[in-house]
């Protein structure tokens, strides 16, 4: 009888054992699946985020038009720009680095006529892109915690064993690079 017992004891201690590793192989499992969904989450956020801000380059340059004169090319990259892919983080930096780069020949040329200053509809278009960038900055920040928080899970022991047999990689940060910490400039006075 006592050898018995102290075999169900051992293998009441198994059962637990076992049952206490696939709990933490569904628990981790668990937080790599929602990690990665908040991941995706904000990325769509940051694409919904730049769609807005390309739409918003394009109004600006409607509604400047009249009163400029810009070059061809300035029609070309706004319409190029709303026709970039948004999919992955490096098709966001490329996007943000010609929307910069657009919003800053814009606003440029945009000095040479004092009359826009007084227009509301410039003045308005302004802010908004000014809000714009300010959530584009919030959701990347977001975007780039989560992934860190990501990475971090499936590069810890043992969690790296449980990730690498469920396939998750490691995933890329969004930077834009050094022409995000130098907006253009989205005021004309």
């Amino acid at each position: 009888m006592g050898d018995f017992m102290i075999g169900l004891i051992i293998l009441g201690i198994v059962v637990l054992v076992i049952l206490g590793i696939i709990g933490w192989i569904i628990a981790v499992y668990n937080r790599l699946v929602g990690l990665n969904n908040a991941i995706e989450n904000s990325l769509h956020q940051i694409q919904v985020a730049m769609k807005k801000r390309f739409d918003m380059i394009g109004q600006l340059v409607d509604t400047t038009k009249s009163y400029m004169k810009y070059e061809k090319s300035v029609f070309t990259d706004v319409t190029k720009l709303r026709s970039i892919p948004l999919k992955t983080p490096d098709d966001l930096k490329n996007a943000n680095q010609m929307a910069t780069g657009l919003l800053g020949r814009i606003y440029a040329v945009m000095e040479n006529y004092p009359e826009l200053k007084s227009m509301d509809a410039v003045k308005e278009l302004e802010e908004s892109i000014r809000n714009v960038e300010a959530e584009i900055a919030r959701q990347r920040y977001l975007y780039n915690d989560q992934v860190q928080s990501f990475n971090v899970l499936i590069q810890v022991f043992p969690n790296n064993l449980i990730a690498g047999m469920l396939g998750f990689t490691k995933k890329p940060y969004l930077e834009f690079g050094k022409e995000i910490e130098n907006r253009p400039n989205t005021t004309l006075y």
